[in-house]
């Protein structure tokens, strides 16, 4: 008899703890939002466009410095280097004006 309501207050215990799971991991939310096609792809669309903006600006920032520093590393007069980055810096300036 006392082994058996030992083992139910552990299960219990561990029901207990699951359900804290479940709702620390907000799977009501999910489940919810998957049941409404309209708010999902709203969400998604919102989400989409913004990586989208984020992956341009990032990429016109990477480039932008990459530029500059090639610019830099030509104006030091490194013989073999810099003729090879006036090339690449000439390319990129023709294709963006």
């Amino acid at each position: 008899m006392f082994g058996r309501k030992r083992k139910e207050n552990l299960l219990l215990k561990k029901i207990d703890n699951l359900n804290q799971k479940l709702l620390d991991s907000n799977i009501e939310d999910m489940a919810t939002l998957l049941g409404n096609r309209k708010k999902l792809f709203f969400t998604n669309l919102v989400a989409g466009i913004s990586r989208g903006v984020g992956i341009g600006i990032g990429v016109t920032i990477i480039t932008a410095i990459l530029v500059l520093t090639l610019q830099k590393i030509v104006t030091l007069n490194i013989p073999v280097i810099g003729e090879y980055i006036s090339d690449i810096v000439e390319i990129v300036e023709k294709q963006y004006k």
